[in-house]
C-alpha cells in the first residue's frame, strides 16, 4: 500500500484563519506533506473559488467545519458541495453530509476549558447519531488551550510543540466503545488558524504558525494505489477520491510527528492466509496474528483490545497472537512521550 502523510482542520481567512488559502497550501509543501485539508468554519468559499488542486507535492481538499446555532457540536465534513445551515441541528447536518455521500468527523469532542472567556470551549453533545464516520481523537490547538495555565502561558506561546501530550483518555476510551457497535474511524488534527496575539502590551506574537502545526499531528493515510500529481481535474478527483476512501474505511493512523517522523509505520492482522489492514473485519474463528512495524528500535508498543492495554512489547515491531474476538488498535510512545495511535482492526465482531 502507499502511504501519505498529511494535516487536517485547518483555517484560512475565509473564517477565522490568517493566512491565505494559497500560502497556506505553500507551507505544507515546504513542510513536505503529501495532503492537507482545509476546513474554514461554515463556508466552501475555497473549493468554489477554485482552491482545489496540487502545490507542487501537497494537494489541497476543501472541507468545512460545521457547528449549530449555539456554535457547540462541531463537525468536519468533507466531500460535499454545499455547507449547510447552522440552524440546522447537529443531527441534521450529519444525516445531510452522510446523504451527500460525504465524510465527516466530529472535531474536539470534549473541550472543557473554563480559564479562557475570549475562547470557551466548544463540545460534542449530540450523542444521538450514528451517521457520523468518525471522530478527531487528537486536537493539537485544542490540547494547547487545555493546558495552558498562568504559569506556562509565556513556555506555551514559544514553544507550541512542546506542550502537546496525548489524546484525552475521555476521548480514547468512548472511541473504543463505541467501536464495539460500529466503525469509527480516528483522526489527528491541528486546528490550526495562526492567530496573533499582542504580549506584553507591545510584542505580537503568532501563535500556532501553520508551518509549525504542520510538524505535530498528522493523519497518515494507506492507499491501494498512488497519488497521481497533476493540474487537471480528473488527477485532483481521483487522488481525492483515494484519500477520503482511506480516511473513511479508517486505513489510517494518525501521531505526533514532532517527536519522530512516523512514516513507516504499519499494523495489520494475519489469519487464514489473508493480510487485514486498519479498518478491516477479521472473519474467523481461529488464532489471529496482530503485526506491528515501526521505523525505530527503541519504541513501546501496546495492545489496545476493547479498551483496555491486553499486551506490550519494546522494540521496532511486534507480535501478537490473539484469539478473543473484539476491536484491537495499537498505541507507541517514543521516550516515554505518546507518539502513534492506530485505527482498530475488528476480529469476529
Amino acid at each position: 500500500m502507499y502511504e501519505y502523510v498529511g494535516a487536517i482542520h485547518m483555517h484560512s481567512v475565509y473564517s477565522d484563519g490568517s493566512g491565505e488559502v494559497e500560502n497556506i497550501a505553500t507551507a505544507a509543501s515546504e513542510i513536505g506533506l503529501d495532503y492537507i485539508l482545509l476546513t474554514d468554519h461554515n463556508t466552501l468559499r475555497a473549493l468554489n473559488e477554485g482552491y482545489e488542486g496540487w502545490y507542487k507535492n501537497t494537494l489541497l481538499l476543501v472541507g468545512c467545519e460545521l457547528n449549530d446555532k449555539q456554535n457547540i457540536n462541531h463537525y468536519l465534513a468533507f466531500g460535499i458541495d454545499e455547507a449547510f445551515s447552522t440552524r440546522l441541528s447537529a443531527k441534521q447536518y450529519v444525516k445531510k453530509v452522510k446523504d451527500s455521500e460525504g465524510i465527516g468527523f466530529i472535531a474536539h469532542p470534549h473541550e472543557k476549558r473554563r480559564h479562557m472567556k475570549e475562547h470557551p470551549p466548544y463540545p460534542w453533545v449530540e450523542w444521538d447519531t450514528e451517521d457520523f464516520t468518525g471522530i478527531e481523537i487528537w486536537n493539537h490547538m485544542s490540547e494547547w488551550m487545555e493546558n495552558l495555565t498562568e504559569q506556562n502561558k509565556y513556555q506555551a506561546f514559544l514553544h507550541p510543540l512542546k506542550s502537546i501530550i496525548a489524546p484525552q483518555p475521555e476521548t480514547l476510551k468512548l472511541w473504543d466503545e463505541l467501536n464495539l457497535k460500529r466503525k469509527i474511524v480516528g483522526i489527528g488534527g491541528v486546528d490550526a488558524h495562526a492567530h496573533k496575539y499582542n504580549l506584553l502590551g507591545f510584542l505580537e506574537v503568532e501563535i500556532f504558525p501553520y508551518k509549525v502545526l504542520f510538524k505535530s499531528i498528522r493523519t497518515h493515510i494507506l492507499t491501494d494505489n498512488e497519488l497521481k500529481k497533476g493540474k487537471g481535474i480528473k488527477t485532483v478527483e481521483n487522488a481525492k477520491k483515494e484519500i477520503y476512501s482511506a480516511l473513511g474505511s479508517g486505513k489510517c493512523f494518525f501521531a505526533n510527528d514532532y517527536h519522530g517522523d512516523s512514516r513507516g509505520f504499519r499494523f495489520f492482522a494475519k489469519a487464514g492466509g489473508k493480510i487485514y489492514q486498519m479498518g478491516d473485519i477479521v472473519n474467523v474463528s481461529k488464532k489471529v496474528n496482530l503485526k506491528v512495524l515501526l521505523p525505530v528500535s527503541n519504541a513501546e508498543i501496546r495492545l489496545i483490545h476493547n479498551g483496555k492495554k491486553v499486551n506490550e512489547t519494546k522494540g521496532n515491531e511486534g507480535d501478537f497472537i490473539v484469539n478473543r474476538k473484539g476491536v484491537y488498535r495499537v498505541e507507541v510512545y517514543l521516550n516515554n512521550k505518546a507518539w502513534i495511535f492506530s485505527n482498530h482492526i475488528r476480529v469476529g465482531v
